[in-house]
């Protein structure tokens, strides 16, 4: 009986091996680039001959539980949501590539999930300006501001922030700090993240809290300043796949090279634009993106 039992386990395992082997299920996080960046991952998988299920629209912890579960097997996610989200530490990490190490090593060794390599663009704070105000006063980077408001030139700027920025410790008010930006507290103003862009683009405030990815950067012709102390954290993104996985089709990280040599900054709020602002289905987008490219047919 025992023997029949053993043979009976063997064989369930074998047939679960041999499903788990024959798909991929590949998540997507609920939001524009999410959508773009894990359908670039079912195209490419696709492409190459290995069949997927799609699970999109989830958000950040439901969707990392599911990967952690063995539910979703591949999917899109940030170093910096990793670090302090899942991981629950609190130091900052200011370099990028120390940071991804980090999570990388961290999630390997707990969760049998594999980063890998970081696709080349940050979607973290930013403050932007209009692009002709950064012209016409020379201003580039967050020391640049810090100078003209310190020069006097600048000193009724009026920034515009969500209410969580205003109230983070790390968030205006230290950057402000960190850049020794003598503005009142009162030249800062609260309104929804979204709002923001548009205000600026009015004139009602005169520097924005923004996402540095967001596709309103282009709609409305903003300039992001550099972060030239690399004072904002880093969120970069990688494909995670679960080590299961990557051990029965190691040809997955050479499929998914695409995502790391051909997207950076510029490239994917161009993406998140067609989405958002001329109505394209963010799957169209990325089969157009990798059809450009000759990835796919």
């Amino acid at each position: 009986m025992k023997k029949i039992v053993i043979s009976v386990l063997v064989i369930l395992f074998g047939i679960n091996y041999i499903y788990a082997a024959e798909k991929v299920v590949v998540g997507a996080k609920a939001f524009t680039e999410g959508y773009i960046l894990s359908s670039m991952v079912s195209l490419l998988l696709q492409e190459n001959g290995i069949k997927v299920v799609e699970k999109f629209g989830l958000s950040s912890f439901p969707l990392r539980k599911a990967m952690e579960t063995g539910q979703v097997d591949a999917y899109v996610d940030y170093t910096g949501t990793a670090w302090a989200a899942y991981f629950g530490h609190t130091e900052n990490i200011y370099d990028p590539e120390e940071l991804f190490d980090l999570v990388a090593k961290e999630d390997l060794e707990k969760h049998n999930i594999v980063w890998l390599d970081m696709i080349n663009f940050n979607n973290t704070y930013g403050l932007a300006v209009r692009s002709s105000f950064a012209r016409e006063n020379g201003i580039h980077s967050l020391s640049d501001l810090a100078d003209y408001i310190n020069s006097g030139k600048g000193k009724d700027l009026i920034f515009g922030v969500n209410p969580e920025y205003y109230e983070r410790s790390d968030g205006i008010f230290a950057v402000m700090d960190e850049y020794d930006m003598n503005l009142p507290r009162k030249n800062v103003r609260t309104m929804e993240a979204g709002l923001t862009y548009e205000a600026l683009a009015r004139k009602n405030i005169d520097v924005a809290m923004i996402y540095s990815t967001d596709a309103q950067i282009l709609r409305f012709d903003l300039v992001i300043l550099e972060d030239n102390k690399s004072f904002f954290p880093h969120y970069n993104p990688s494909v995670l796949v679960r080590k299961e996985i990557i051990d029965a089709y190691p040809e997955i990280k050479e499929i998914l090279k695409p995502l790391t040599l051909y997207l950076n900054e510029d490239i994917i709020i161009r993406l998140n634009y067609l989405v958002d602002f001329e109505g394209l289905e963010p799957e169209i987008v990325a089969r157009k993106y990798l059809h450009g490219l000759g990835f796919i047919k």
